[in-house]
């Protein structure tokens, strides 16, 4: 059962609620929705502002670590007076103070075999931000095993690149990147507008799977090269042998498919 808007929702999310293929039951399916968001920095705090001022229902924010000064060039959920301190709480709070009415949980660890079963199946739907491939390739598994979709987004100096992943459906990270390269979390340059890109396309991404509205990219990869302004759209090769999601079928729980978006057509 889907909740019902309140008066503050209506007057809140009303611009939104014009836009055709989302209204009403569109913005009812936000607020029905946990969305877990890891390595909430740059990429990851942008794009949770975004969901969580279009009205997702709850967010799991999941970072570990402390704010460092040159983090405030990208993290816009930060302030200079939260340098040394956990960045999760700040980006909490930034998020409950522009949007009161919607859960926010924080979660001050990085993701883990230990915990990451967990928090995935807590979620409807996940957003990959995290900074290395350790941390994406346990939440592109735990995705699988749970039936979870999942956004997939990265950066590297001015390139980034951006994916759905529904298990049984769509290639999974693996498939995409069977050999994981060399990374090196502080060698390469970050420019805020580049990840803020990103991130506001991932949230844009995230909402097309929840509401039907638009064509999220399914078995698609969308690389850009943001120095020259060129975006293009590749064919992600679904491997039937891979190691994560070979054989996998997709899920069906109780009166919502997977993906979401599907679930309304």
């Amino acid at each position: 059962m889907l909740p019902i808007l309140t008066a503050t929702d209506r007057d809140r999310y009303r611009r939104q609620m014009m836009l055709p293929g989302l209204g009403e039951m569109g913005q009812r399916q936000l607020k029905g929705t946990t969305a877990l968001v890891t390595g909430v920095g740059g990429l990851g705090g942008t794009a949770a502002l975004y969901l969580a001022v279009a009205g997702v229902g709850k967010l799991i924010l999941v970072r570990g670590g402390d704010l460092q000064r040159d983090d405030l060039n990208r993290q816009v959920l930060m302030t200079d007076d939260w340098v040394g301190q956990p960045r999760v709480f700040k980006a909490q709070s930034t998020l409950a103070a522009l949007n009161p009415d919607i859960e926010i949980e924080a979660v001050c660890d990085y993701v883990t075999a230990e915990n990451v079963d967990a928090l995935v199946q807590q979620a409807d739907i996940a957003l990959d931000c995290a900074f290395d491939f350790k941390e994406r390739d346990l939440l592109n598994a735990a995705c699988v095993r749970w039936g979870k979709p999942m956004v997939e987004a990265a950066m590297n100096d001015m390139e980034a690149y951006l994916t759905t992943v529904i298990p049984g459906e769509t290639p999974c990270l693996t498939c995409l990147f069977p050999e994981k390269p060399e990374w090196d979390r502080w060698g390469f340059g970050v420019l805020g507008a580049v990840s803020g890109t990103l991130a506001c396309l991932a949230a844009l991404e995230a909402i097309k799977v929840i509401t039907g509205l638009g064509d999220p990219l399914l078995g698609q990869l969308l690389t850009m090269d943001l120095a020259r302004a060129e975006f293009a759209k590749r064919h992600a090769y679904h491997d039937p042998d891979c190691p994560v999601c070979g054989g996998v079928k997709a899920v069906i729980r109780g009166d919502r498919a997977l993906p979401l978006a599907l679930a309304r057509r």
